[in-house]
Formats: structure tokens, sequence, C-alpha cells
């Protein structure tokens, strides 16, 4: 007999919140065919680095399929159904060449469309060759990932860039490993970390001790409180603030979510920087965008890309910060257990999270306002509709995300002052709305 759940209303109250709720469906399943999985399908994702693509085909899983991505002989990159369409086998085992692959069992090749190109023993005049096709996706190759496009052909849109792709003097830069950081969990647990940034303030530093720190690597106590929250929908997503005063200005930290699957972060350095000359704001540049990309149901895979200036150093994969480090796994129990960090936090949730379990609070107005973004994503697919974000007329999007540091003195009150650094967070929110071009439309 199912118990009835009674959460957070007795004392010692484990039996009646022991049964579990079934997870939110609708938003976590993937698979080809569910609700979420034909909404994430609509928009292009990584699904894997050019340097994964090295002579051999590599099997991959996006989204609950099971594929084979190669680069053949002519440079081109093919993405296709891992089991041949004549008896099975896995391409994966397959032979390049110089158009497409050649299946490893009977010789059967296949271009980067799927274009059934020959079938060695099978007579001429045979219904395969030059007349049916092997499960195929597009993809596009960009600045070091390839992008898949997993949707029905004819709502194909086009690729979508942003702006500070294109931004003058900027290198780029894998922001994971090679073959990606792969997380055993559901991806919207952790995209909700995309717009949480109130957790830095704790798992980040309560816990952990590697937040906020000085040049020598000791704790700032005046930036160890949770800061004041803020939350906007943009148009392409949810851009969140967290505003500090440090000394004798405020300080906004700008982490951004962008439709279906995205982060963008700006270069966060250790303090605030020293202002120069009479300058009275500070931007950091932009440093990544992060891809959250479905495995499956239970696995999500990171890419990311990193912007470098001529000057930037180039360490942020090669020797990572602890932050960055405790986003993936490999350490030992105790270690996680000792320093906790974002790898830890989304994983424990199980994998995939149950949304009945929660208790959302104030400073999750941002999470909930992505996953209401993601429902109407998923509703908008199921009417037949493009859904937000999806870029038809142009293929530039805006980032909005902007950390600043702005002179602003403080308020008579601590009261006061908050509403002092509430403002310039609002401020900085209206000059990111109209600095940001608009030529995606």
């Amino acid at each position: 007999m199912a118990r009835q759940a009674r959460f957070l209303t007795e004392t010692f109250g484990g039996y009646r919140q022991a049964e579990p709720p079934p997870p939110e469906d609708r938003l976590v399943r993937v698979g080809p065919g569910t609700l979420g999985g034909e909404y994430l399908r609509r928009f292009w994702h990584p699904v894997a680095q050019s340097a994964m693509l090295k002579g051999l085909p590599v099997a991959i899983r996006i989204m609950g399929e099971d594929l084979v991505i190669f680069r053949d002989k002519s440079g081109r990159v093919g993405l296709l159904e891992a089991h041949c369409s004549h008896r099975g086998t896995s391409l994966e085992f397959g032979k390049i060449e110089d158009r497409g692959i050649r299946c490893c069992y009977h010789g059967w090749q296949f271009d980067i469309d799927g274009a059934i190109l020959d079938t060695p023993a099978e007579p001429e005049g045979n219904p395969y060759k030059g007349k049916l096709y092997q499960g195929a996706y597009p993809t596009v190759e960009y600045k070091g990932l390839v992008f898949a496009y997993m949707g029905p052909p004819e709502k194909k849109p086009p690729f979508r860039k942003f702006d500070v792709f294109e931004k003058p003097g900027l290198e780029f830069g894998l922001g994971e490993p090679v073959g990606g950081n792969l997380k055993p969990c559901n991806w919207l647990q952790v995209m909700d970390n995309v717009a949480d940034p109130v957790h830095e303030a704790f798992l980040h530093a309560s816990i952990s001790g590697i937040q906020f720190t000085d040049v020598n690597g000791r704790p700032v106590e005046e930036l160890a409180d949770k800061g004041e929250d803020d939350y906007w929908e943009t148009e392409v997503g949810v851009l969140c603030h967290v505003a500090r005063r440090v000394k004798d200005a405020v300080w906004v930290r700008s982490m951004e979510y962008v439709i279906p699957n995205i982060i963008q972060i700006c270069k966060m350095p250790l303090l605030p920087p020293p202002f120069t000359n009479d300058a009275d704001e500070i931007e950091m540049p932009q440093l990544l965008t992060r891809w959250r990309v479905p495995v499956d149901d239970e696995n999500t895979v990171e890419f990311a890309l990193v912007y470098y200036g001529a000057e930037d150093d180039r360490s942020y994969v090669s020797a990572p910060s602890v932050a960055l480090s405790t986003n993936r796994g490999g350490r030992t129990y105790e270690e996680a257990q000792r320093a906790p960090g974002d790898y830890d936090a989304q994983v424990s949730q199980g994998p995939i999270a149950r949304h009945g379990r929660e208790h959302l609070g104030r400073t999750d107005r941002g999470v909930a306002l992505m996953r209401r973004m993601v429902r109407e994503g998923i509703e908008a697919v199921a009417r037949g509709e493009d859904p937000k974000g999806l870029f038809r007329n142009g293929a530039v999007a805006p980032v909005y995300a902007a950390e600043t540091v702005k002179r602003a003195a403080r308020g008579p009150t601590p009261e006061a002052d908050r509403e002092v650094v509430r403002s310039v967070s609002h401020a900085l929110y209206q000059k990111s709305l109209a600095t940001r071009p608009r030529t995606w439309r």
C-alpha cells in the first residue's frame, strides 16, 4: 500500500517520506519520441570535439541514441546510426574511406549523409546501392567542437552562434578534457546549477573554502555572504546576478542560462580588480560557453569553449582551479566528502532528481524560471511551434552575462547599502539589454 507523503510536518517522519516521488518525465526523458527529447532535438548541440576524430570512428551516445562519428579522408565529418543497416554490426569497427565509412562485416559503404554508396557482396541492380540511406545527422564543425542537429530535417534551424564567437582578437580553447566531462546524472539537474548562483557562497566557500580568496589563498570574509541575488528573463534565457559590497564598490557576479542547455560565464578573478585612473566601472571579459548535452536519461556530457585574449593565461584546462577540478569525477570518496564541488552536489541527487522531494525557496527563483522555460518550450514543440530561443532569421545571439565592478558610495545604514547594491545590479542589467546586439532576430 502506498504511503502518504507528508514532507517536513513531523519529527522522525522518515517513514512517511520513504517512498520517493516519481520524476517529472516530460522534463527529464530525452530519448526519441519523448516530449523532452523532441524539444531538445530542435536545437544544435555539440556531440564531440574535433580532437576526438583521429583516423578511427568513435562510438558516442547522445540523447539515448547510439551513434558513430568520424572524419572521412576528404575531411568531412559524418554522424551515423551506430548499427549498420545491413546486419547491425557497429560502424565503430568500420573502415574510413575517402568518401564516408565502410562496414567491417560485409563492406557496405555509407556517405556522411547516410547514402549507401557500395554493397560489394550484392549483385548489380540490388535495391540498396544508390537508392537507400543509413540513418545520419547533419553536423557543423566550429572552433574545435562538432555540433549536430538531430531533429526533423524539415525543421532544421540555422546553426546558432553567439556574438562573442566572432569577437576580434579572441582565441578559443576547449574547456573540457578530450571526450568531454561526463556526469552520471540527468541533464536537468546539471542545468539547475546554472540558474543558482547563490550556491557559490556555500558550496564553493562555506564548505570547501575555495571561492573567495586573496592572492595568498586566504578567505576574504567580506565576500563570504550570499549577496543580493536577482534573475531576469531575457530573449534567450535567464540572466542571474549576485551583487556584493566590496569596500567602495559593488561587485556583480553574472551568469547566464541560455535555452535549452547552455551557460555563459564571465572571467572571475580571485578578488575584484583595483580601479585604475578615473575609471568608475570595470567589466570582466567573457570566459566560456558551456553546453550540457544529455547522453541519455541518466548521463550527461559537458563541452565548452574558453575564450582567450592575447595576454591571457591558458591554464584553465591544463591546470584547473580547485573549483573546476571538483566539477569532475575521479576523486576519492573522502576527497569529495571533505571538499565537495558541483559534480558531487549534482550527481548525489541520484541518476534523475525527483522534484517532488524539493522545497524551493526565494533563492531558487532562477531555477524555477529556467524549468518553466523548458516546460514552455516542450509545450510549444508539442503544438507544432518553434520553441523560444530558436533562430530562423539570423544566427547570431547576444550574450547578456557581463561581470562588473562599479564604484558606488556606501549607504548610511546596512539596509540602505543593500538597496544601493541592488540598484547597481539592476542598472547593470538594463545596460546589458541596451548594449547587446539583436542581429539574431
